[in-house]
Parts: structure tokens; C-alpha cells; sequence
């Protein structure tokens, strides 16, 4: 029996979409067999619904709806812009390389004098290059069955591809920053990062807005490799524009006796899922992934975390907390996979929500899949609102409502925050609170 598959009209338009750009995507070949089969795989899901077990509380189907016209690729205007907006977002401590309306922007960008071992490329040049292994590694995900990943992959127009050399300890931090600049307009970009053996590295994300964009789409994936006994922290900050959409991807391997550390914070976007995949594939790795949902008006957050233990004498810490306001929606999917070979696995997982409204809504997801019978591994989750007592006990010492509110959730979220190492970058997420913490009053 032949039977037809019918598809859903998001897949029709976004065909159609993928048949107009196609042609002016970067990369021949097997870049372009790639692209086919991840859109493909795209168009036989469409736009992820809550009938798919991981996608059931963020809907796209009838949250965003579609996707957006791509970009088009940044004018002199454009480039002005963002660099205007750039200038509210010091970046003289990192070396910092920009993305306006998904595309390398080089004269924005700090790509001068390299340290000797590190390599900066732009996407789209080391997609049309003659470098078959760099693509395969950009490409690997296009066979992944998860609908977004696979749209990424099939449009995918510019990022970075960085590479840090064997024992390489960079002394500046790396910084990514996303400028949008577009209205109605969608942006496809994917960034890579290879930490070689016994290197370490710093990697800030930023997603921020030019004055006048609205009503965009940031479809962004990061593939991020880290080699043995190396380190690599990651700060990622999504700002974007209160009508824009976000949904990004990172895929992270961790080698032996190597180190992740991650967090990342969400306050802007109407919608926005951040949904990172880790797996440790080697011996005595340690994982800590920490975030942050500062939400309000009727803003929705999607964090999931999937975890893989795949190898033996592995750690991992997930702490995520969530101020909502309003009629804020803030979900928290954490997924630890222990395989049968990773013995002596030590995993927790725990969650926290704050509820500043009757109308605020939280939804947790905590989970655990265990196949081997020597380890140590727990999750929890808690819910509630601010203490009546200790806001009687500041207000009592002179200070406003909103006043108290805001010294008790800068500390809630204080603690996530502590997690980032460098001082500096732990005082821009502090900053960030703040300022989400300053609107609302």
C-alpha cells in the first residue's frame, strides 16, 4: 500500500522559500546534498506541535506560526545601524566578531592579530570552500530529527567557524554578537568551535536589536567540540526585541577530563526556545549548565537541556531558575541520559520558579533515564512566590514595594549568576537583571 504523507501548509510555504533561496545559499556539492536532506527531513514534521513529546509546551504551529521571508543581506545602512547599537554593548575586553542580519560582518568585527593557534573563518567562506572535513562537521546534524535543527541546517547562510590550536589559552574572551537590523525577516546562521586538547577558552553569545527592527526570526545553531583536558565557558544573553522570535540550538561534545560550563540568560523575544544537547563522551569530564528566564507581559521562554553521560567517572550540575511577571510563560525540559557504560556517573538537576503573578505560569520537566546501576543522580523543582516576610521586613526599613521585590529577586538569580567565572562577564548578566528588573517598576 503506497501512502501519502500530507503536507502541513507551514512545510508548503517554507518549500517554496527553500526553492527561492536555495541557489544563493553558500556551499556546492555535499553541502548542498546536505541542505536537500535536512530540508527534507524538515518537511515531513513541519513546524514542531505539541504532539511531539519534547515541543509539547512551546507550539510553533500556532505560536509563530511560519516562517519569515530570509534576510536580506546587510546594506551600508544596515551595517551604520548596527554598529549604532553595538556601541550600548562594550565589547573593548573581547575580541569580538558580529553577525548583522545573520551575515559576518568583518568591519565590525576585532579579527586582527591572532594569537598564534587560533583560526577564525567565516561560515559562508568555509562552506563554499574546498574543506570537505570543516563541512562535515557543519553538516553532521542533517539527518537530526528534530525539525528545527534540520531547518537550520538546509538554510543556513553565515556564522563563524573558530578553532583553537592544542594547549592554546586565549586571553580575551571570544564574543559573538547577533545584531538584528530587519523587520518581518528571518536570519539562518551556525557557528562552530573546536577546543583543542589542553586549551581553554572563553565564548560569549549576545542577541541584540538595532533601532527599528521588529517582528523577526532567529533561527542559530552552535556546534561546539572540546577536546581532553581543556575548558571551555560560555555565556550566552538573548536580548532581542520584545516581538522577535529566537530558537537556537547548541550541540556540545565534551572530551576526557575536560570542562563545560555554561549559562545562559533570557529576557527578551515574545518567543524563544534555547535547547542545547552535551554529551560526554570522555573519562572524568565535568558539566555545569546554569540559566536564567527573566520574563513578563506575555513572553514565552522554552529552556531544554538534554544531558548525555556516555562515559564512566562523569559529573554534572543543571541549576535554572525563572522570574515571571504578568502573564509570562517560562518552561524548563532537563533530560539526563545515562548510558550502561557510564558507571560512577554523579548528575543533579534542580529548577526554581518565581511566580510575581496570579497569571504567570511555570512548567518543569525534569527527568532522568538511567542504564547503569553505579551512580549518584537527582533532580527537584519548586514553585512559589515571593516571601511576605522578608518583604514586610525590607519595607518595614524604608524601601518601595518594587524596591524590596527587586532586592529579592536580584538575589534569586544571583546565585545562577555567580556560576560565570569571570568577573567582568559576571557583572554584564548582573547588568542585564538589572535592567529587566528596572523596566518593570
Amino acid at each position: 500500500m503506497n501512502v501519502a504523507v500530507a503536507k502541513t501548509n507551514d512545510a508548503q510555504a517554507v518549500g517554496n522559500l527553500f526553492a527561492l533561496a536555495r541557489d544563493g545559499l553558500p556551499g556546492k556539492g555535499a553541502v548542498a546534498s546536505a541542505r536537500q536532506k535536512a530540508f527534507e527531513t524538515f518537511q515531513r514534521i513541519g513546524l514542531p506541535h505539541r504532539r511531539l513529546e519534547d515541543w509539547k509546551y512551546t507550539d510553533l504551529r500556532v505560536s509563530m506560526r511560519e516562517v519569515a521571508p530570509l534576510a536580506s543581506p546587510p546594506d551600508k545602512a544596515a551595517l551604520s545601524c548596527a554598529g549604532d547599537a553595538l556601541e550600548s554593548y562594550p565589547t573593548d575586553s573581547a575580541r569580538t566578531l558580529v553577525l548583522v542580519d545573520g551575515a559576518f560582518a568583518p568591519q565590525l568585527s576585532n579579527v586582527a592579530k591572532f594569537e598564534k593557534g587560533l583560526t577564525i573563518r567565516a561560515l559562508r567562506d568555509v562552506l563554499e570552500s574546498g574543506d570537505g572535513a570543516m563541512q562535515s562537521r557543519l553538516t553532521a546534524s542533517a539527518t537530526s530529527a528534530d525539525p528545527m535543527i534540520a531547518l537550520n541546517t538546509a538554510m543556513m547562510t553565515d556564522g563563524v567557524v573558530i578553532e583553537l590550536a592544542d594547549g592554546l589559552e586565549l586571553s580575551l574572551p571570544l564574543h559573538i554578537v547577533h545584531i538584528s537590523t530587519a523587520k518581518n525577516a528571518a536570519v539562518f546562521t551556525r557557528s562552530l568551535i573546536h577546543v583543542g586538547n589542553k586549551a581553554k577558552a572563553t565564548l560569549v553569545e549576545r542577541f541584540i536589536v538595532a533601532e527599528g527592527a521588529d517582528a523577526y526570526q532567529v533561527h542559530d545553531a552552535l556546534i561546539v567540540s572540546i577536546g581532553d583536558h581543556a575548558r571551555l565557558d560560555h555565556v550566552r544573553l538573548m536580548e532581542d526585541a520584545r516581538d522577535a522570535f529566537n530558537i537556537s540550538t547548541g550541540i556540545v561534545t565534551v572530551g576526557s577530563h575536560s570542562h563545560f560550563n555554561t549559562f545562559c540568560m533570557t529576557s527578551g523575544g515574545t518567543l524563544s526556545r534555547y535547547q542545547a544537547f552535551v554529551k560526554c563522551t570522555g573519562e572524568h569530564s565535568s558539566v555545569a549548565t546554569n540559566g536564567v528566564n527573566l520574563l513578563n507581559g506575555t513572553q514565552h521562554g522554552d529552556t531544554t537541556l538534554v544531558l548525555d553521560h556516555a562515559a564512566p567517572n562523569c559529573s554534572s550540575r543543571e541549576v535554572f531558575r525563572s522570574v515571571l511577571d504578568d502573564r509570562g510563560h517560562s518552561v524548563f525540559q532537563g533530560r539526563i541520559n545515562v548510558h550502561p557504560d557510564a558507571q560512577k556517573t554523579d548528575a543533579k538537576m534542580m529548577t526554581r520558579a518565581l511566580l510575581l503573578s496570579d497569571e504567570a505560569e511555570a512548567d518543569n520537566k525534569p527527568e532522568l533515564e538511567i542504564f547503569a546501576d553505579d551512580v549518584t543522580c537527582g533532580h527537584g523543582a519548586t514553585t512559589g512566590a515571593l516571601d511576605e516576610s522578608l518583604l514586610f521586613y525590607l519595607r518595614a526599613r524604608g524601601l518601595s514595594e518594587k524596591e524590596a521585590q527587586a532586592l529579592l529577586i536580584a538575589a534569586f538569580v544571583g546565585e545562577t549568576i555567580e556560576s560565570i567565572v569571570s568577573d567582568d562577564l559576571r557583572d554584564v548578566a548582573m547588568a542585564t537583571a538589572e535592567r529587566w528588573l528596572a523596566a518593570r517598576r
